[in-house]
């Protein structure tokens, strides 16, 4: 079994080299193929892609900025492995949690993994009403999906490529989460959560996120639970 790790980019010059490194770093008894997608940067995030001759590494760009969504499709487009793990670019989220994450996918139990920052991983205090609204959209999206998971939308997702094969992809933006959690929901794949740690960055530390988001992301429970 091989893993391809999708890493959607948008304007992260600072973190770009540093997840590669991590990501590269980490032991998870597989080879890795690192597809990185940068969806539009005017930072420089690009042009430090551009220096990195690692042979694992692919790197696409988006001519512009079409959301987050978006560079998850091109990224799935591109993989060409067993397993598809998804990374964010800014550090929140730490790859050495991989081999916790592909255990019941290795082992046979498992389709699709989320990784719960709300199940006892050591997490950065920092926003209240962000936890709420997670928690409010996770058990929107439950009820909806009659799943029982405790964070939605979380970064850290692994499928299987047979799941990625089955299902069409439409949000561009953050859309993604429920998008996803809805379509493997219908499928009736078998999903694993397993707790993660957790390093939320504030706002000044390029955070991209917004209560926007959150409200779109209620409309796109709807949309894919009952119109898609």
């Amino acid at each position: 079994m091989r893993l391809s790790v999708v890493i959607p980019a948008f304007d992260e010059h600072s973190t770009i080299a540093e997840i590669i490194r991590r990501v590269r770093a980490v032991d998870v008894g597989l080879d890795k193929e690192i597809i990185v997608v940068d969806d539009g940067s005017a930072d420089g995030t690009r042009e430090i892609l551009r220096t990195l001759a690692i042979p694992e590494l692919k790197v696409v760009l988006h001519e512009k900025n079409l959301g987050k969504g978006a560079a998850l499709r091109t990224g799935f487009s591109k993989a060409e492995d067993d397993s598809a793990l998804i990374q964010d670019a800014d550090l929140e989220y730490d790859p050495r949690e991989y081999p916790r994450l592909l255990e019941p996918i290795l082992d046979g139990r498992a389709d699709v993994v989320y990784g719960s920052r709300f199940q006892g991983g050591t997490h950065r205090v920092l926003y209240f009403w962000h936890y709420v609204g997670n928690r409010f959209l996770t058990t929107f999206s439950n009820m909806l999906s009659n799943l029982n998971l405790t964070d939605m939308e979380t970064c850290y997702k692994v499928f299987r490529r047979q799941v990625l094969g089955k299902i069409k992809l439409k949000s561009s933006r953050f859309g993604f989460e429920p998008e996803i959690t809805m379509k493997v929901a219908k499928l009736k794949c078998r999903i694993y959560e397993v707790p993660i740690s957790y390093s939320g960055r504030d706002y000044s530390e390029g955070k991209k996120i917004g209560w926007k988001d959150g409200l779109a992301a209620i409309f796109h429970v709807i949309r894919f639970r009952f119109f898609d």
